[in-house]
């Protein structure tokens, strides 16, 4: 008979991950190096549509690594010491540039919203600024995990 323990599910239900997701302001992204050498890096993000958003500086080697090879892995967690309050959504897929890069504020339907909400989330309001040095990544994810370890507790 196989242990009670293990039939447990520490998976977040869409919503809660949606709303993990949207609440959280550092990920990490994983890309995949000359060689094939990993390299993470944290950055912003915003939740939008099934899709993260990521504002990546467009000199960095984050943006050249996906430029060579569009596969990442983004990790977005929380919780710190308390093993029961560790919780996260891991995102695996390609991400693509979309928009002007740099972005400069040239008018883009797909981006009105997703900078809007990080105006909202991390400029305080108002409106998104440019900067001549940040262009957006688009990670639609092939595959999602999460987990919540709260779930564990009897």
């Amino acid at each position: 008979m196989e242990n009670q323990r293990n039939k447990r599910s520490i998976t977040m239900s869409e919503t809660a991950q949606d709303e993990f997701l949207r609440s959280q302001p550092l990920c990490r992204m994983a890309t995949v190096g000359p060689g094939g050498h990993p390299h993470t890096s944290a950055l912003w993000f915003v939740w939008h549509k099934q899709s993260l958003w990521l504002n990546s500086l467009v000199r960095s080697k984050r943006w050249a690594d996906a430029g060579r090879d569009p596969r990442v892995s983004v990790i977005v967690d929380d919780g710190g010491a308390d093993f029961f309050r560790l919780r996260g959504v891991e995102l695996r897929g390609s991400v693509a540039a979309v928009g002007e890069v740099p972005r400069k504020g040239e008018a883009h339907e797909a981006l009105a919203t997703v900078e809007q909400l990080f105006a909202d989330k991390y400029m305080g309001g108002g409106q998104f600024r440019y900067d001549d040095r940040h262009a957006w990544l688009r990670l639609t994810a092939d595959r999602i995990v999460s987990w919540d370890f709260a779930k564990l507790r009897s």
